[in-house]
């Protein structure tokens, strides 16, 4: 849509990083304020777990970049270093640990903590959405809904240009803020630490995987073709895991309650 935001002299601000930066420091904010004020991390903390993460995210969705055309990115991996794709999935599937890791190391309480990070994670993805729709990348396949989108400008990435698109990165920075809204207004009433997290990662993959019908960027490549893409496939795992964690930490705060009751009857 429009990739450059504007230009000063010699120096051009892209649209894509501009949201991806906005994002992150939204993020940062909430997550400082947010941990400090329910587990006392201090601003210290905060900043160096959110560069951990940084560094998790970008490892994690370059890996599973690579994936989409192997044998070229090893051929070229100045190309895979430098270019501008991203998979968010691989993103999330390296943070998790490294979240997971750091919360042990400093003795954070893990699942509360990741409850926050659900809230986090929206911000900046959400921003990252808004920010690929203006660069033109993770674009819809071609259709005459009214909804349709037309990329002209020949620096953005969508393809076919001047040709009426499903705006798939607007449909999914909806979703994701969506989610962001509802864990806000559901955090007061959660039954069992970890639920807000768990609620986001099962929302999150089966949107995923409906929003992937309408890509029409095929370049990412696909598990079984034409049927389902690599980031369907990692949707169904994280879906699945995701509920078994559900059900088994739902079990267990009904059990502790139960447990708690029937002490305060004795």
């Amino acid at each position: 849509m429009h990739p450059i935001l504007f230009e000063i002299g010699p120096v051009t601000i892209y649209s894509y990083g501009f949201f991806i930066a906005i994002g992150a420091i939204g993020g940062l904010v909430y997550m400082a304020r947010a941990a400090k004020k329910q587990f006392g991390v201090s601003y210290d903390q905060s900043n160096t777990l959110f560069l951990y993460i940084v560094i998790a995210a970008f490892i994690g969705g370059k890996f599973f970049f690579l994936f989409e055309n192997p044998s070229y990115y090893l051929s070229h991996p100045a190309k895979l270093i430098g270019g501008g794709g991203f998979v968010f999935f691989g993103s999330l599937l390296f943070a998790i640990p490294t979240m997971l890791w750091f919360f042990g190391r400093n003795k954070i309480p893990v699942l509360p903590m990741l409850d926050v990070m659900a809230v986090v994670t929206c911000i900046v993805h959400g921003f990252g959405r808004i920010g690929c729709f203006m660069a033109g990348c993770c674009h819809g396949k071609p259709t005459d809904s009214f909804l349709s989108v037309v990329f002209t400008n020949p620096v953005c990435q969508a393809e076919p240009l001047n040709t009426p698109l499903h705006p798939t990165q607007l449909y999914e920075a909806g979703m994701i803020f969506s989610i962001m809204a509802f864990l806000l207004i559901f955090k007061s009433n959660k039954k069992f630490d970890g639920q807000m997290f768990l609620i986001y990662l099962i929302v999150y993959s089966i949107g995923r995987s409906v929003l992937e019908v309408l890509r029409g960027d095929i370049a990412r490549g696909f598990v079984i073709e034409d049927w389902i893409s690599h980031s369907q496939f990692i949707a169904i795992i994280v879906t699945a895991v995701s509920i078994y964690f559900y059900v088994k930490l739902k079990r267990k705060g009904k059990l502790l309650k139960s447990n708690s009751q029937a002490n305060g009857r004795r």
